[in-house]
């Protein structure tokens, strides 16, 4: 389906009522283009990502103020510059981000361990252990949001407190970690 300025602006009236289905298409169509703009502007995929994550948060929380007078992803792309600018500035106005820049460049990201726990073994005999390989395929965050949600059963609610994140940030999150594993799973399956 070939996406037009008349179907952005009916999914974003979709949205406005609050269909989730509405939200999913909005993240997945704009999600590369904040991502590599944040990417380009701070040179770091975690802190791009991070600062995406909030975009789309803070979009979505306040989309009923969006005006259909200008491009849809020039109001996410602004949202997501004063996201940055306001980072740039608490990082700046910390004594600590000063001290920890050295430390940036000796850090090791944890990288998820994709061999079978005795866990698995026993999910295997339930059937589950190729969803959970796929599963650990994904970055640790995601994983996690995963695990909360489906595994654990927790409700947004419980997430955003568990995370200590706004409850928006927890959906955006989620939904991208969903979107990742389903293509993760697409891959496999070809």
């Amino acid at each position: 389906m070939e996406i037009n300025s008349a179907k952005i602006q009916a999914e974003i009236e979709k949205a406005k009522d609050g269909r989730q289905s509405a939200f999913n298409f909005l993240l997945n169509t704009y999600w590369n283009e904040v991502y590599g703009f944040q990417l380009n502007r701070t040179k770091n995929e975690y802190e791009a990502e991070d600062i995406t994550i909030q975009t789309f948060s803070r979009a979505f929380d306040k989309i009923n103020t969006y005006n259909n007078a200008y491009q849809f992803n020039t109001w996410l792309l602004t949202i997501s510059k004063n996201i940055h600018i306001d980072f740039l500035r608490k990082n700046a106005s910390s004594i600590r981000a000063q001290i920890a820049h050295r430390a940036d460049e000796d850090r090791v990201y944890r990288v998820a361990d994709e061999n079978p726990t005795a866990e698995d073994v026993l999910i295997n005999e339930q059937n589950l252990a190729q969803l959970l390989r796929y599963i650990k395929m994904l970055k640790p965050h995601y994983q996690e949001m995963i695990n909360l949600r489906y595994f654990r059963e927790m409700t947004y609610k419980e997430m955003a407190k568990a995370l200590d994140e706004p409850m928006n940030n927890v959906k955006v999150k989620l939904l991208r970690a969903r979107r990742l594993l389903a293509d993760i799973i697409e891959k496999a399956e070809r």
